[in-house]
């Protein structure tokens, strides 16, 4: 094909450069870097809130059901899992599949299945220390203390860590066994009696503490493999727990009845000021508030888990058990011994150590990989 004539203006026509896709300036390159820094700042901004937001005001709620009853804890976990079973279910839910309407799961049931054991277990046993004489800051200090099972879970599978997080990891573990030896020297003197049953207390919390190591590297290597499915993972996870509650039912139907009677508290219905305050027992109305932050705190935790590993997860958790303290301190008034409060200082401040310091160098699976 022969080219076409080169038109000249005075035959009244406007000569064209041939121009090819138009070079990044840079009005464009600080338009995509405001867009994907936006969308990051974004997911950051809302893990933030969903964590320390929801999971702070949750221990508020917790604590205040604890008080009045400390055998509540398996009660509390079964509504808090009831209420994430449904809200997923919607979320879940696809009309063209009958008879269960779910969609497709990513992940095989059967491997959900160990996520499942591992995940309930570790709720209920949380909840139940709180019956054998263990408060709300203790529980909080020793709960800290996971990335020592986590890191040593960690260490079993393979994988290799920094100095600095193996230093965190022994300070944590110091203030750890401070806080237990203080907190039990404390109800040693105030009752002999109650030594024993804290002591039972304190090998439920390590025991949770080993399994959620191990849940969170069995997470770790399900979402490397299937990719961040955590909203699937927080749906089954739930669902699937429901039937291992019934074993409990008859403790749970009387602590539900004890809660029933508690003393009635004034609730004003939202944008109706012209009705009446609606009377509600104070203990349902904490639990109501205590599985609504719950729902809130389990989302962020969950999108955490699939933006990160599973040790940055527990030191950022601990930072949060941090604010979860000073609230409890501060709203009910607990006091703490000398040592238990610088067992937390040390807790806290070796979270702060590992999350200044040097990323875990890759795992040797990752470098055959």
């Amino acid at each position: 094909m022969e080219p076409l004539p080169k038109l000249t203006p005075a035959k009244g026509v406007q000569s064209k450069s041939n121009k090819g896709p138009p070079s990044p300036t840079l009005a464009n390159v600080l338009r995509h870097f405001a867009v994907d820094s936006g969308s990051t700042l974004f997911a950051t901004a809302v893990m933030t809130v969903l964590i320390f937001g929801g999971c702070c005001s949750n221990v508020y709620a917790l604590e205040a059901i604890i008080n009045f009853e400390p055998t509540n804890g398996t009660l509390v976990t079964f509504v808090q899992f009831l209420f994430i079973a449904i809200t997923g279910y919607v979320a879940q839910f696809d009309k063209a599949r009958p008879p269960f309407f779910l969609t497709p799961n990513v992940v095989p049931l059967r491997r959900w299945l160990v996520n499942i054991l591992l995940f309930f277990s570790i709720n209920v046993l949380n909840n139940h220390a709180f019956s054998y004489n263990i408060s709300v800051p203790v529980h909080i200090i020793l709960r800290s203390g996971g990335s020592i099972t986590t890191m040593a879970a960690g260490y079993l599978c393979g994988k290799t860590y920094s100095r600095v997080q193996i230093f965190a990891v022994f300070l944590l573990s110091i203030g750890v066994s401070l806080a237990a030896w203080s907190d039990s020297k404390d109800k040693k003197t105030s009752d002999d009696s109650t030594e024993p049953v804290f002591n039972i207390g304190l090998l439920i919390i390590f025991v949770a503490q080993v399994l959620s190591a191990i849940m969170g590297l069995y997470t770790e290597a399900t979402y490397r493999i299937y990719g961040p499915q955590w909203k699937e993972n927080l749906f089954y996870s739930h669902i699937l727990s429901l039937p291992l509650f019934l074993p409990f039912m008859p403790s749970m139907r009387r602590n539900l009845v004890v809660l029933s009677k508690s003393t009635p508290l004034e609730l004003n219905i939202p944008f109706a000021s012209s009705l009446r305050p609606t009377q509600v027992p104070s203990q349902l109305a904490y639990l109501m508030a205590n599985v609504l932050t719950q729902y809130a705190c389990i989302r962020g935790v969950n999108l955490l888990a699939a933006n990160a590993s599973a040790l940055t997860v527990t030191i950022i958790l601990s930072i949060r058990k941090l604010m979860s303290l000073l609230l409890s301190i501060w709203l009910f008034g607990n006091t703490l011994t000398v040592n238990t409060i610088l067992s937390a200082i040390v807790v806290f401040g070796a979270a702060g150590l590992y999350s200044v310091g040097p990323k875990a160098t890759p795992s040797k699976e990752k470098k055959k990989a």
